[in-house]
């Protein structure tokens, strides 16, 4: 008898260990952690990207930050910004450091590969910008010769580096806006690729000495990214937030905010 009640003593508690084990734990791999009951997300973003992303007095501000934050508020999850260089936020969702993934980031086949991404939520289009003094300089065709400055890791990088071959042109790499438009102004670099949206409000906030020249290159849009098959739950929230804040007029609120003419 002594022996089947230290079974089952033994037993008992080997159940009640099973059952304490059973709780999930937080983690890193893009499934966001519990912090009180409410999901926290980790948004990786790049703040040298003005009117999306930017710094000011100590607070991240910008489209991305007002539009992902008030679909956060609007699904019920909180989250945390992490600042980084463009070119690492991909390899950071990937690595499981990021949940969510902005910076002005345009849908393209290549990256596809690695995020999925929202809906759309802002049409761009990439100009070339010159020095104000500039006047050779309108079409890809007058870059024959020249040098193009870019940002690594975007759409414009992409785009100058499909085409230099090509048209016959070298190509600069840099890892901030700032410094590739200095080297434009400073005569460096002949010319420069970058989103439409983002040059036409740094020319307008900062006498750049810079100006946009001829037609868009083409018809980027942005969206949010998460890795690749690893979130649909938070892709839906994201669109289903998205799509709130646009049938609300929130979302053409936060568009004039930083781009009003």
């Amino acid at each position: 008898m002594k022996k089947l009640h230290l079974v089952a003593l033994f037993t008992l508690m080997a159940l009640l260990l099973a059952a304490c084990g059973t709780d999930d734990e937080s983690n890193g791999s893009g499934e966001g952690e519990e912090e009180e009951g409410t999901t926290l997300y980790k948004v990786g973003i790049d703040t040298t990207y003005p009117p999306f992303e930017y710094e000011e007095d100590g607070e991240y501000v910008g489209i991305d930050i007002d539009v992902i934050s008030a679909i956060a508020d609007n699904q019920g999850f909180e989250i945390e910004f992490s600042a980084m260089d463009f070119s690492g936020i991909i390899p950071s969702l990937q690595a499981g450091q990021l949940d969510i993934a902005m910076g002005g980031m345009s849908i393209t086949d290549e990256r596809k590969e690695t995020v999925d991404f929202s809906d759309p939520y802002f049409d761009s289009g990439l100009t070339l910008v010159v020095n104000e003094d500039n006047s050779s300089i309108t079409t890809m065709e007058d870059l024959a010769g020249k040098t193009v400055a870019v940002k690594n890791g975007t759409t414009g990088a992409l785009h100058a580096e499909e085409h230099a071959e090509e048209i016959g042109y070298e190509v600069k790499q840099f890892n901030d806006s700032p410094a590739m438009f200095q080297e434009v102004a400073n005569g460096n670099a002949d010319v420069l690729m970058e989103d439409y949206p983002v040059i036409a409000y740094a020319i307008a906030q900062n006498d750049l000495g810079l100006q946009i020249v001829g037609d868009r290159l083409n018809g980027d849009q942005y969206g949010i990214a998460v890795l690749k098959g690893e979130n649909s739950d938070l892709l839906e929230q994201i669109n289903a937030g998205l799509a709130e804040l646009k049938d609300s007029g929130e979302y053409d609120e936060i568009m004039s905010k930083y781009l009003a003419e």
